[in-house]
């Protein structure tokens, strides 16, 4: 009888982009002798040199086993580094040396006594080890041992506590064959963990001292290849589904009796049966309120709550959505105040808006390959003066996404709460309407701050949110601002005007999807493009979806609108939103303003290069100072913001200089 064990380096299959019947795989032939019963003492013991690959480990198990052996040599790999990424590798080392230092308790000692004899050696992974667990033991003597199988180096896989599959052979020509195997994987594959990084208080203040780093230092430089193959995408996705799924389960089974155990009876399963369907009703019920959104660049291919969108609308649909767009857009020139800078900032606005269920996806890649997540933003703020349209904006939008409107009203808004909607609604934004100034302080500027949500989990499909507010959110803080598309509105209508206007009624009844579908069909050939170039080394710089995303919407509104388009449709960039002009949008009007009106509001210092403002009260000065860049130096006393002059001078292109006229008066 004849035993098949693959052997595989990885390494073409890697160069190939996975399983593939054109890849020759190395395959050992066996004969099977029979079956023995042992100890794994029994096993391994005779032999004076272990060398062996592992990928899960039980530390004192390993620290048990190399004791039997005079020379040991062992690589560590492990089953949750997917993609082998640089932040995959590194956190992986971090932990582990981490667990090494903190499980070995006193042994650690004697393990860096044997480190620093050189009668022991750890290794640990940064790229694709072999995926079989092997241990290679030799004898002064010249006897050989090659052990394989499933078993990981730890008590539960040698102490019997669940099945393995262990075979052995003897004989020096195995030896030799799987010797050179292991040469080739530790050269190319690991770093080598030193005695002093077992030593440190906390690897992650040290990172420097990772093997990694180790590793490059003594060669000068490293090249990281990750694997990002399609297959690899559905290992991800399918350990995350059971992640969740489990943790959906979890409220519904029994618990553990005192010795752990659980004992199923078909009643209880009945009740568990009972308990998952009243949850998924309730998820049900949530869906229907906040529906699932997703996008698919790869697969070209979109969904609204499970069923696949058409994206080839027909013509006449897109053109009476583009009509209805532009009609409600133009219902803001009878508006009151900045009216031409509030339609294109809304335009800025829905741009950004439109786009929000590619950032999921966009945030994700850029993980993957170390770029910034900020060019990506979830978080939207929509805030100003009341009568502004805010709400009725927000809702139009959204119902041109998904064909309904959604929202959730502001004292439902926590951060915990709403981290629970992100993880059901997918997608279409999630809209928080009118809220207080306290409760953006106290709930609003946490959840914006900690915006990695999703990222650990490697979710694809989270949805943005947007905050509705009015005047009373007095301040942004430097912190939200570059996370966050902010979008203030100074221009509104009286009471009456309000009560007569019907065009927000119209324009909601009639408005369909058609034009936002259209979007969608091109925008996902734009982002799969996008996702690649963030993969190329020689980019330079995020690839910018805002860009793109204006590029489709004024391609769209020529295409399918009556004559020219409106000055607000335009291209936009990264800079249209997040530059310190834009930023810092509100303390530039509020400073050229009382330049140009109360100039006696200034004290200008030559000799100490210094430009005081006195904002009158102290939360006016607070909301100046937290739009001001950092090059201007800006602090307050009291209600005066103090910056550096000749950079102020830059900023606000003004000469802050006064007459000899304005200098008596104000002696």
């Amino acid at each position: 009888m004849e035993e098949l064990s693959l052997f595989d380096l990885g390494e073409s299959a890697a160069k190939e982009g996975g399983a593939s019947s054109a890849v020759a795989l190395d395959v050992v032939k066996m004969s099977f002798e029979g079956a023995e019963t042992l100890s794994w003492k029994e096993l391994f013991s005779g032999f004076d040199t272990l060398h062996a690959i592992t990928y899960s480990s039980g530390l004192h198990f390993v620290c048990q086993l190399i004791g039997l052996f005079g020379q040991a040599e062992v690589l560590f790999g492990c089953d949750e580094v997917i993609s082998y990424s640089l932040q995959e590798v590194m956190a992986y080392q971090c932990k582990l040396v981490e667990r090494m230092r903190e499980t070995a308790g006193r042994m650690k000692l004697e393990l860096v006594s044997r480190i620093e004899e050189g009668s022991l050696r750890f290794y640990v992974a940064r790229s694709v080890l072999s995926h079989e667990k092997l241990y290679l033991l030799s004898a002064k003597d010249g006897r050989r041992r090659v052990i394989m199988g499933s078993a990981n180096m730890s008590q539960s896989a040698f102490g019997g506590r669940q099945r393995e599959t262990i075979c052995y052979l003897d004989g020096e020509e195995a030896y030799d064959w799987y010797w050179a195997c292991y040469c080739q994987l530790r050269d190319a594959c690991t770093d080598q963990i030193a005695k002093d990084t077992l030593l440190l208080a906390d690897a992650g203040e040290h990172l420097e001292e990772l093997p990694i780093a180790q590793t490059v230092r003594l060669q000068r430089a490293l090249v990281l290849q990750p694997i990002i193959s399609d297959e690899a995408k559905e290992e991800v996705r399918f350990a995350l589904d059971v992640k969740r799924l489990s943790e959906k389960l979890s409220p519904s089974v029994p618990k553990p009796d005192r010795t752990g155990k659980i004992l199923l009876a078909p009643e209880k399963i009945k009740i568990i049966r009972r308990q998952v369907v009243a949850t998924q009703t309730k998820e049900r019920e949530l869906r229907s309120e906040y529906p699932l959104l997703e996008v698919f660049p790869d697969e070209q291919a979109a969904r609204l709550n499970d069923v696949a969108l058409d994206l080839h609308p027909a013509r006449e649909e897109v053109a009476r959505d583009v009509a209805l767009f532009l009609k409600y857009m133009e219902g803001y020139e009878k508006f009151h105040g900045d009216v031409t800078g509030m339609q294109r900032r809304y335009f800025e606005f829905a741009n950004w808006f439109f786009c929000s269920p590619f950032m999921a996806c966009m945030r994700d890649m850029a993980v993957r390959y170390n770029q910034n997540l900020l060019p990506y933003p979830v978080f939207g703020l929509v805030y100003g003066q009341s009568k502004a349209g805010k709400t009725s904006f927000l809702e139009t939008l959204l119902k041109m996404m998904i064909g309904q409107k959604t929202k959730i009203s502001a004292p439902d808004f926590t951060r915990s709460s709403i981290e629970g909607l992100k993880r059901t609604v997918k997608g279409a934004p999630i809209i928080v309407d009118d809220l207080t100034n306290t409760r953006f302080n106290q709930h609003a500027i946490e959840t914006i701050k900690n915006d990695d949500f999703g990222v650990a989990d490697r979710l694809l499909h989270y949805p943005a949110v947007v905050i509705s507010a009015n005047e009373d959110v007095k301040a942004v803080a430097p912190e939200v601002i570059r996370r966050t598309v902010i979008c203030r509105v100074q221009a509104g209508l009286t009471n009456t005007e309000v009560m007569r206007s019907s065009v927000v009624r119209t324009v909601q009844r009639e408005v369909g999807t058609a034009l936002y579908r259209e979007y969608l069909r091109r925008m996902l050939e734009c982002v799969a493009e996008l996702l690649e170039e963030m993969k190329r080394d020689e980019s330079e710089c995020a690839p910018d979806i805002l860009a793109e995303s204006s590029r489709v919407l004024a391609e769209l509104f020529r295409t399918y609108g009556e004559g020219a388009c409106p000055d607000y449709i335009r291209p936009l960039s990264l800079d249209d939103y997040f530059s310190e002009r834009v930023t810092g949008s509100y303390a530039i009007k509020t400073i050229r303003d009382a330049w140009n009106t109360s100039r006696s509001s200034f004290e200008i210092s030559e000799r100490n290069n210094e430009l005081r403002y006195n904002a009158g009260v102290t939360w006016e000065a607070d909301r100046i100072l937290k739009e001001l860049p950092e090059t201007l130096e800006p602090h307050k006393s009291r209600e005066w913001v103090v910056m550096d002059l000749e950079e102020a001078r830059r900023f606000f292109e003004l000469p802050f200089k006064k007459t000899w006229l304005e200098r008596l008066h104000m002696r």
